[in-house]
């Protein structure tokens, strides 16, 4: 929050973060991995803080996501064709863009009390505990177009540990691809947004990530390399090591 479509362009699973599948060609392979140990933002590290969001790019929870969608569009009379192009984009927005404005209200309430409940299968992603884990409080945060009921319900079953900075679709006027959710989070840290290394999986969560100042990290787990547009694109976390000294964050190759 889904990711590999067939090659002829047709709708994938949903997406992990409790938004809409956007179709994909046959997904391209990802760059040839840095050596060992260098430093992927010479010139722009070390960062205050890093901003990972969390569906498809720290826990995999397309099971689930695939599940509760297909039952939201069916019970909304929405051709799942409708739920193209929208990965990485809160539920709210999604429903506003496919019911009815009365409608809207209630059909959030649905898919979010629908994907709560169905939590089966959602596993970490490669790398993403360690990537945590090197991050002492106050270097990382979570910003996830989810609620933070299915935030929380996911981090939960996934078993991750999460930063204490979590910032949800609650938490925010306007989500991704908005900058807003990446700097209420630098904020809430207390750093300047141009000191942050947002992580994200989505086209969508990149671009805010750019529209706040931040560097870019991204992961094909979700999208295809060609389809991401950031300062570096690695398989997974476990493709980087995090190393944290007085001065901040360094990120390098695994």
């Amino acid at each position: 929050m889904a990711e590999t479509a067939a090659p002829e362009t047709t709708a994938g699973p949903p997406p992990p973060d409790g938004t809409a599948p956007e179709p994909v060609d046959e997904p391209a392979a990802p760059p040839a991995p840095a050596a060992a140990g260098t430093d992927l933002y010479p010139g722009r590290g070390p960062f205050a803080a890093v901003l990972f969001d969390m569906d498809g790019t720290l826990i995999d929870s397309t099971p689930s996501v695939e599940r509760c969608w297909a039952r939201w569009a069916e019970a909304e009379g929405v051709p799942l064709e409708r739920l193209l192009g929208w990965h990485g984009v809160p539920a709210r927005a999604i429903a506003a863009a496919l019911v009815p404005a009365e409608r809207v209200p209630d059909a959030v309430r649905r898919i979010e009390a629908l994907e709560v409940a169905d939590t089966d299968g959602i596993t970490p992603l490669p790398g993403a505990a360690e990537a945590l884990a090197a991050l002492p409080a106050g270097r990382s945060a979570i910003a996830t177009s989810c609620t933070r009921p299915l935030a929380a319900a996911r981090v939960a079953a996934s078993g991750i540990t999460a930063p204490s900075v979590l910032v949800t679709a609650d938490d925010v006027t306007h989500g991704k691809p908005d900058p807003e959710p990446f700097r209420l989070a630098a904020e809430r840290l207390g750093v300047d947004p141009a000191r942050c290394l947002v992580v994200e999986d989505a086209p969508a969560g990149l671009a805010g990530a750019r529209a706040a100042g931040c560097a870019t990290l991204a992961v094909t787990t979700t999208t295809p390399p060609d389809g991401l547009d950031a300062d570096v694109v690695v398989r997974d976390l476990a493709a980087v090591r995090l190393v944290v000294d007085d001065d901040g964050v360094t990120v390098v190759a695994a």
